[in-house]
């Protein structure tokens, strides 16, 4: 029997660690040659890591999840299994097993029981001699409950004032429902589920706990709360009584002299110093009665079909998720604080009159899809006229090491992609410069589908040299890229829109109809000035103006 070594295979020329994210296969299953082993992902690309040998998997040395350098050593196979001994071999796959599982730990064992204390019968006999004394209870002390838990201490939401007075629930029995907000606040869910439990029966209304003498525990409903409120409010209008001097007590003032208007559809949020009012001299009492009683309108606003809305209708939660990003968007927002931090960005802008390649793609894309076999999109076509100029700009096509301009001899045009989880991906287009508008069809659909069925190849996604992100897909004006590192340019293009625009004839200048789209290049400024940057765009944009309306697709088959 021998061992042989799985090795984290090489999946880039830049890519130096590679993240585990699942294995296929455990310690003791049998796997044979090229079969998948395990999933790995990268920085660019997820991809699968097939067995270099048949037999079983003997130990494997890392974890998912774990982030693998390289050239590690990630398992190891036991190939040459005696096949003529399968008990044997059975056995040992057992053993194997039994080895991997840790075994429980031993309970822990109980604690001693604690030696009694000797007895003095000297006090034993002498508590047995003492006079009965009868129990006289002692009075109940009112537990201080947590703030933000149960109790008066509590914050309700409007809302949930709303449901408890209209479902006929007292601020007492509020105080006692469990909360599952923030800060153990009783939510919209908490008290429709009450309600809904205490209508089927479920439970009954908890009593609360004993109370101080100072708050009132009586089950008032929320409607006389409502006025008690008025009330409160209608006497701090009252001017203070400099001297207090000893009256008979006087009747209540009528009801009618206590007015607030309130609309039907009116909440009032009731602070919770006022819920337990303070207590009111007579003399105070006797004055508010003799004082003109002030009016307070709730202001409202009219909707737009004319009628009158409540403002206190408008609820703000204040609620917040908080979401882990994936591994790839983690991945994705290093690379581009990278970026920015690398490079120092410029973006220009100009804007194209893409009429011609619009008409030329309208007339003749079901005939190439039908011969072809792929769908032709405008982007191969801004890749073509991309490429055609770039042939021109050597310092587009670059990179920069240190001090060093490392200029590139291939035309290796990388494509975002976007995934259906909301992610980007860029897979590469390699030998651009070689390929015609077919070629290019070809390999953007290959690409793109590849990318979004979680297809590509480690290899599909390196050796870029520039980078075009067509922001119109969404249906965005334009956009300012970030740069792809290490390379120093992107470029975007934007939705393409009807508009008016000028165009000159031999008979003058006329307004017409034309499709026109926006372009953007973000460059490193480190090497690529603002002349070259610009120049390079406006090229780009002549060469998609230029386009031949009578251009044959097929003429170089």
């Amino acid at each position: 029997m021998a061992l042989v070594e799985l090795i984290m295979p090489k999946l880039g020329e830049s890519i130096m660690e590679a993240t585990i994210l699942k294995w296929h296969k455990q310690v003791g299953d049998k796997v044979s040659l090229d079969e998948t082993v395990l999933d790995i992902a990268t920085d660019k690309v997820d991809s699968e890591v097939p067995s270099t040998a048949a037999g079983t998997i003997a130990e494997l040395l890392y974890a998912a999840n774990d982030v693998v350098p390289i050239g590690a050593v990630i398992a190891r196979i036991e190939t040459g299994v005696n096949e003529k001994a399968p008990e044997i071999a059975t056995t040992s796959t057992t053993i194997t097993e039994e080895k991997t599982v840790p075994e429980a730990p031993p309970p822990p064992p109980p604690p001693p029981t604690p030696a009694p204390e000797p007895v003095n019968e000297a006090v034993t006999a002498a508590v047995a001699d003492a006079p009965e004394v009868p129990y006289t209870p002692s009075p109940v002390v009112a537990e201080e409950r947590p703030a933000g838990k149960t109790g008066v201490n509590r914050f309700y939401s409007p809302l949930v004032l709303n449901i408890a007075q209209r479902e006929g629930i007292s601020m007492s029995e509020l105080e006692q429902i469990p909360g599952t907000g923030l800060e153990f606040r009783v939510t919209k869910k908490d008290i429709l589920q009450y309600v809904a439990d205490k209508n089927a029966g479920k439970i009954t209304a908890p009593v609360a706990s004993p109370l101080p003498k100072s708050v009132d525990t009586s089950p008032a409903p929320l409607a006389d709360v409502w006025s008690e409120v008025a009330q409160a409010a209608t006497l701090a209008a009252v001017p203070a009584i400099e001297e207090t001097k000893a009256v008979e007590p006087v009747e209540p003032p009528p009801a009618d002299l206590i007015a607030v208007q309130l609309p039907p559809t009116a909440v009032v949020r009731v602070p919770e110093e006022v819920i337990a009012p303070p207590v009111i001299q007579a003399a105070t009492l006797e004055t508010a009665t003799k004082q003109p009683i002030p009016v307070v309108p709730i202001q409202t606003a009219p909707t737009k079909d004319g009628k009158w809305s409540d403002p206190a209708k408008v609820i703000v939660s204040g609620e917040t998720e908080i979401m882990e990003m994936d591994r790839m968007r983690k991945l994705i927002a290093k690379h581009m604080v990278n970026s920015v931090q690398t490079s120092p960005h410029v973006t220009s802008f100009t804007e194209a009159d893409v009429t011609n390649m619009v008409f030329w793609r309208q007339r003749v894309k079901d005939e190439f899809e039908k011969r072809e076999g792929t769908r032709l999109t405008f982007t191969p076509l801004f890749i073509e006229c991309i490429v055609n100029v770039m042939k021109r700009y050597p310092l587009i096509n670059s990179s920069i090491n240190g001090e060093q301009i490392i200029l590139r001899k291939d035309i290796n045009i990388c494509m975002a992609t976007a995934l259906p989880s909301g992610n980007l991906i860029v897979p590469v287009i390699k030998g651009a410069d070689q390929m015609n508008v077919v070629g290019l069809s070809k390999a953007v659909n290959q690409l793109s589908d590849a990318a979004r069925t979680n297809q590509l190849k480690p290899d599909d996604t390196a050796g870029g040299t520039f980078t075009f992100t067509n922001v119109g897909t969404f249906g965005s004006l334009m956009g300012t890229p970030i740069i792809n590192q290490p390379q120093v340019a992107i470029l975007a293009a934007g939705a393409i829109k009807k508009r008016a625009a000028v165009m000159e004839t031999p008979d003058g200048d006329v307004i017409a109809v034309r499709h026109m789209m926006y372009l953007s290049l973000s460059y490193d400024h480190r090497i690529i000035d603002g002349s070259m940057g610009a120049s390079f765009l406006s090229d780009v944009a002549r060469e998609m103006e230029n386009w031949d309306v009578n251009k044959r697709w097929y003429q170089y088959l």
